[in-house]
């Protein structure tokens, strides 16, 4: 473990008066035990460790697409009065933050569990506040009233996982600054698929757009987020990245819609994607497959939270045409009409085990309104674990079919996001893109391995 010092600044936000402009956390690791220091700026000095958690214990939305990775992003902090550890999952693509509440007085606190008892500072929301009436509409299900006239959440999530409580407010700890009154759900029921991996983590962390997500009520104007393909996992920053080594961003406009559409989330990070390439050949997709109907299906959302790129089958199939056409004479096609890999992935090739390299692949390019991400190298294709057909591995497309899923939408995964700076801009609701690399960028920041 590894020393590392942040710069900060004071922030005008009368709710963040105690807090700071930029707040630096990697992807995957966990922050404990602060320390600040004193130089020519004042500065907080942060123990870095890594965290793997197996995925199956993360509890994913509705309407997010289920997948397997061997990283969760998780990030640690204290909360209450006085400060009990918890541990919680960073989600870009819910809203309410949530932590898995105990009640008994007689018990001892515990980093899988928020004691109330325990603190002084903790507020339960009754069910006729402000914030239960008008900041849950975009809640998948509706908040409603329990016995005691409190504020009821519920959440379900699409691997079966879901967690039931209360809203309630208490003070949240990051760094030595308390910032108070900070909303999340205080959850008594939990069904999880893997309990014994789920007990390692106290509950979520909330990051979309939505008014009662982490970085909403936190009020920071940006975030950005940068995953690398090395050794060094990834960063991720909140407030405004004034860094003379980063690259000019292209920036492309999130889309709003406010009229509530059935198949819309209106509180995802959603783009317009206008047209895909293939080694810089525009495929032959009409612009109107990839703009939302009037159903709100055909939205583009931006998530590091799912691993691979889904799209919708009308472009998938154009897609997927093209690729097996460009590397006909390089790649052997797996021929198993029964193997769709994560039950969306249906291009899949036969590599020998004893080839050390994948032979020159044919990037693709995804087109947004003014901004281009291009997928190369090994983000291709990936390699599927345990899966051997005589003497070849099985790789597969890193693109798959959102309507094999019933996903009425296009996601753009992290594994895509890779090496590329990716800030959210909320107060001009814009995301910036700039092709780096993640490890040197970590670097520079103090954030090495």
């Amino acid at each position: 473990m590894r020393d590392y010092c942040i710069s900060l600044n004071p922030l005008n936000n009368p709710f963040l008066k105690y807090c700071f402009s930029f707040f630096l956390i990697s992807l995957v690791f966990v922050f404990q035990n602060p320390l600040l220091c004193f130089s020519l700026n004042p500065a907080l000095i942060l123990p870095l460790k890594t965290q793997v958690i197996p995925p199956e214990s993360v509890p994913r939305s509705p309407d997010k697409l289920p997948f397997r990775h061997n990283v969760s992003l998780t990030v640690s902090l204290t909360v209450g009065t006085p400060p009990q550890n918890v541990t919680m999952v960073i989600d870009t693509g819910s809203e309410l933050s949530w932590l898995h509440c105990n009640r008994s007085q007689n018990s001892s606190s515990s980093s899988s569990t928020f004691n109330t008892v325990q603190s002084s500072s903790y507020t339960p929301i009754p069910c006729s506040s402000s914030t239960c009436t008008d900041q849950t509409r975009d809640f998948p299900i509706p908040a409603s009233c329990d016995s005691n006239q409190l504020c009821h959440a519920t959440l379900s999530y699409a691997d079966a996982s879901s967690s039931e409580g209360n809203l309630a407010a208490d003070t949240f700890n990051i760094g030595n600054s308390g910032i108070p009154n900070v909303v999340f759900g205080c959850m008594d029921s939990i069904f999880s698929s893997n309990n014994e991996e789920d007990s390692k983590n106290t509950g979520l962390m909330g990051m979309n757009r939505g008014s009662l997500s982490f970085v909403s009520q936190m009020g920071f104007p940006k975030f950005s987020y940068c995953i690398s393909e090395y050794d060094f996992p990834g960063l991720l920053l909140l407030g405004d990245a004034n860094f003379s080594w980063l690259a000019p961003l292209n920036y492309t406009p999130m889309i709003q819609i406010s009229t509530p559409l059935p198949y819309f989330d209106r509180v995802a990070y959603t783009v317009q994607l206008q047209g895909i390439k293939v080694s810089n050949k525009l495929l032959p997709i009409p612009e109107s497959v990839f703009e939302p109907d009037h159903t709100g299906a055909g939205q583009t959302m931006v998530d590091s939270g799912t691993q691979f790129t889904f799209l919708l089958g009308q472009a998938y199939t154009v897609l997927r045409d093209e690729f097996l056409n460009q590397t006909a004479g390089s790649l052997r096609v797996f021929e198993d009409p029964n193997f769709v890999f994560q039950g969306a992935m249906d291009l899949c090739y036969r590599v020998p085990t004893n080839q050390t390299h994948l032979p020159p692949l044919p990037a693709v390019t995804l087109v947004f309104r003014g901004a281009e991400m291009t997928v190369t190298g090994d983000r291709i294709l990936y390699r599927v674990a345990g899966e051997i057909r005589g003497n070849d591995t099985i790789y597969c497309f890193t693109f798959g079919n959102s309507d094999l899923l019933g996903v009425e939408a296009y996601v753009i995964g992290h594994l895509h996001q890779q090496n590329v700076w990716m800030e959210f801009d909320l107060k001009k609701s814009r995301i910036g893109l700039a092709e780096i690399r993640c490890d040197l960028a970590g670097q520079k920041l103090g954030m090495g391995p």
